[in-house]
């Protein structure tokens, strides 16, 4: 397999066409940027810990039978995905509420939710990626009511996964972004997760001291991302390889007031990579 043309540049990653035309490969680049692009900086060993992690995540997420576009890593900056059509929504799930929905709706940072809360914003970042309601997706035709029904069934999976995953290692899932996409395989369309999930696209806390360990230390310059990446990284078994990591200015992170969260821990094994969540 041969790369090709450059297809797409985002904001985090860069899509290359391949000698097959149903494969694209998926570079992850140094690129930080937070409030619509207004801030911005590179931050060199970010793309490589990103490429790590979420292929890390999304393999064990096709274990438990959670499709997705990830078919294989080929080096430290790059993977080899389906080329699927993205619909272009974005799907935040929300476990505990923290970010934007606290300054919209005027809650307590911190607040556990009694159940995962799912928000739903235009992918668009000419309009800032606004949020939008359900019945949006289907007046102006972004998805069909079966795709969305199907979506929210594997976001239910999807975070169930990853709490119990995170919480194994002491890392807290405040909340996350999910993207999906329509992929085309022998005359038939399925929905399948794409994009990537990592610390970019996840808010991680540490279960006893509230530390973020996500891309909020960017946004609100509480200190060196990349040693907060790393410890992701470690904490789920992942030895990535030797690269140079540049950081960032260190400021003193801010004090977080705690808040009560369920310490019970799941058994997951990464050694084995599975997923046995106990009782």
């Amino acid at each position: 397999m041969k790369k090709g043309k450059k297809l797409y540049e985002g904001k985090a990653k860069i899509i290359y066409a391949t000698t097959d035309k149903d494969l694209v490969i998926q570079y992850f680049k140094d690129d930080a940027t937070a409030f619509n692009n207004l801030k911005k900086s590179t931050i060199e060993g970010k793309g490589v810990l990103n490429n790590r992690i979420s292929e890390h995540i999304l393999s064990n997420l096709g274990q438990i039978g959670i499709k997705n576009h990830l078919v294989k890593r080929l080096n430290m900056r790059e993977q080899v995905i389906k080329l699927v059509e993205i619909i272009p929504i974005e799907f935040i799930v929300r476990n505990v509420a923290s970010g934007s929905i606290v300054k919209r709706l005027g809650i307590e940072d911190g607040t556990v939710l009694k159940e995962p809360l799912i928000e739903y914003c235009l992918k668009d970042d000419n309009l800032g990626d606004p949020l939008i309601a359900e019945d949006h997706i289907y007046a102006f035709e972004w998805a069909t009511k079966n795709e969305i029904e199907k979506v929210r069934k594997m976001i239910l999976r999807i975070n169930d996964f990853m709490i119990g995953m995170f919480r194994g290692v002491g890392i807290k899932l405040i909340d996350f972004k999910l993207e999906f996409g329509r992929y085309k395989s022998n005359g038939k369309t399925e929905i399948i997760l794409a994009d990537e999930i990592s610390p970019d696209t996840c808010r991680l806390w540490d279960s006893v001291t509230d530390k973020k360990l996500d891309k909020d230390r960017f946004r609100k310059d509480l200190g060196d991302l990349i040693p907060a990446y790393t410890e992701v990284a470690k904490r789920l078994g992942i030895l990535h390889e030797q690269s140079n990591v540049s950081a960032v200015n260190v400021t003193k992170l801010s004090s977080i007031k705690k808040r009560k969260w369920n310490e019970s821990v799941c058994n997951y094994h990464i050694k084995k990579r599975c997923f046995r969540p106990t009782g």
